[in-house]
């Protein structure tokens, strides 16, 4: 046999094995789909790759956004040396020796090198400082990518030396037309196949890839393969949802998509918008997030956004948080519903929260907070000789269960740190201060 045939037929044996998210991988900046606000005339990466002169980076943005093949693509227009490593499986002496491989390249050939490093957010605090001096003294540029935010995860010293760059998600319409792009291509994608997609099909797929190129191109083969068992020439929607048997949810218990959901969640039930607020449980509950923080997070809004507003939403949310003690899941997501629309929909108030703070600010501000002797504990031998208790007026012997009678220190006289608001409960609460002192009280 001839062996370049043998070669050939061999290449493309490994090619039609390669994923097809691997495949349809862009070779050049042209092809490359999406961050327009990096590289578009005039930006700054453009004119760093137009001049040849790149600078230090940080690619952060969700999977599938195109950080490693940007880097890729960036090594290849400058004809930079690219050395790739995964904060994963890599160590200091692997920082040493790429290190070492770009000092002789640039002694050899004038040549620069790009250290790439993959989920840089994985190395440890001496790793990234093993790492810094090759990035001070120019000895490499590097790139790192991560899907978590750098501000939190890598050391100061190493994020001052570089530019974080912002990858967004792609859009619905750039999904399509990588899908478009793939089903074309004879060469890398599956053009050989004439395979059609429908409408329907593919905004299945671009709306459900949450921004994610590898995952939609991952669903596209998926289908295709289904389709060409079933002897059919146009995927279809139903052929996608057969072949994709569980939707993906970008989230990280510990990372950006955890702090950013819950987040949405809080805001929602603060905004009392109850159809928001399911949707983000939803998602958390979808991504394997554990229910006893959304528990939590729902008793704490229950009192600092509630409030007395509408005093049973602590007890509601209580009764969910003990229902995920006592039942587990999936059960207790029921709960977790049913305490999510009903905070979601109760009258809000902080004013409580508010009190606190105004209290804790006066003590701050240095308030006299010596008690009052008529207040004072009177319940041991001696105390009425010291004036303790005498002139206490008991409130229960008094009509109404009120009588007037200071029970702040005298500097803090007259000051008021709980202003009830106009919303639910709070509203009776405000007639009942008015009724027992006579006197009106402020609402917000």
């Amino acid at each position: 046999m001839n062996p370049d045939l043998f070669d050939h037929a061999s290449a493309d044996a490994r090619l039609k094995s390669t994923p097809l998210a691997a495949r349809m991988r862009p070779e050049s900046l042209d092809e490359f789909a999406g961050q327009e606000h990096l590289l578009d005339p005039g930006r700054p990466l453009w004119v760093s790759l137009e001049r040849d002169r790149l600078w230090s980076a940080l690619l952060w943005g969700p999977p599938g956004s195109g950080k490693t093949t940007l880097a890729t693509l960036a090594a290849a227009a400058t004809e930079s040396r690219f050395i790739a490593l995964s904060a994963v499986t890599a160590g200091v002496a692997d920082i040493k020796a790429a290190a070492r491989s770009a000092q002789d390249e640039f002694k050899l050939h004038q040549r620069n090198t790009l250290l790439f490093v993959d989920e840089v957010h994985r190395f440890s605090k001496s790793q990234q400082d093993a790492l810094l001096p090759y990035v001070e003294d120019g000895t490499v540029v590097f790139w790192g990518a991560t899907t978590e935010n750098p501000y939190f995860e890598v050391i100061a010293p190493l994020l001052s030396r570089v530019r974080v760059l912002r990858l967004n998600p792609l859009s619905q319409d750039l999904i399509e037309r990588i899908l478009e792009r793939a089903l074309s291509d004879a060469d890398r994608g599956l053009g050989g196949l004439g395979l059609e997609i429908s409408g329907d099909a593919k905004r299945f797929i671009s709306d459900r890839s949450g921004g994610d190129a590898r995952i939609a191109l991952n669903w596209l083969d998926a289908a295709a393969e289904l389709a060409i068992d079933e002897c059919v020439e146009t995927i279809e929607l139903d052929t996608v949802e057969r072949s994709v048997l569980v939707r993906h949810v970008r989230y990280d218990r510990k990372a950006d998509e955890h702090y950013d959901t819950i987040s949405a969640f809080i805001k929602s039930l603060r905004g009392s918008d109850p159809d928001a607020s399911v949707l983000w449980l939803a998602k958390m509950l979808h991504a394997g997030e554990q229910p006893e923080f959304i528990a939590r997070r729902l008793l704490i809004l229950a009192s600092e956004d509630v409030g007395n507003a509408d005093p049973r939403a602590i007890s509601v949310a209580l009764a969910a948080y003990q229902a995920v003690e006592r039942l587990g899941l999936p059960e207790a997501t029921y709960a977790l519903a049913q305490a999510t629309i009903y905070l979601a929909t109760a009258p809000k108030s902080n004013s409580a929260g508010k009190a606190l703070q105004a209290a804790r600010a006066a003590i701050d501000a240095g308030a006299d907070l010596t008690v009052p002797l008529h207040l004072r504990n009177e319940a041991f031998s001696g105390a009425r000789a010291l004036g303790y208790g005498q002139g206490y007026k008991y409130a229960h012997d008094y009509p109404g269960h009120f009588v007037e009678q200071d029970y702040t220190p005298e500097s803090l006289k007259g000051v008021r740190f709980y202003a009830p608001s106009s919303s639910g409960y709070e509203v009776e609460i405000t007639k009942r201060l008015r009724s027992v002192s006579g006197t009106d009280s402020d609402s917000d």
